[in-house]
C-alpha cells in the first residue's frame, strides 16, 4: 500500500467511528423521547403562530 491509500483508510475509519457515535447518540435521544409525557391539562400559551406577521410589504429601489 502507498502512503496515500493508508491515509485514506485511516480517514475512513475515523469517519466510520464518528458516524457510529452519532447513530448511538440519536438512538439514545429517540429512546428518551418516547418516555416524555405532557403534563395533564397543560395547554400551550402560544396560539395562532401561523397568522399574518405584519403589514403590506414595501419595495424600494436601491439608490445609486
Amino acid at each position: 500500500m502507498t502512503d496515500e491509500t493508508q491515509q485514506d483508510a485511516v480517514d475512513q475509519q475515523k469517519a466510520d467511528e464518528t458516524k457510529k457515535k452519532f447513530r448511538e447518540a440519536l438512538e439514545r435521544k429517540k429512546q428518551q423521547g418516547d418516555n416524555r409525557i405532557a403534563a395533564a391539562g397543560a395547554e400551550s400559551p402560544i396560539h395562532g403562530v401561523h397568522g399574518k406577521a405584519g403589514g403590506k410589504r414595501q419595495f424600494r429601489r436601491k439608490s445609486v
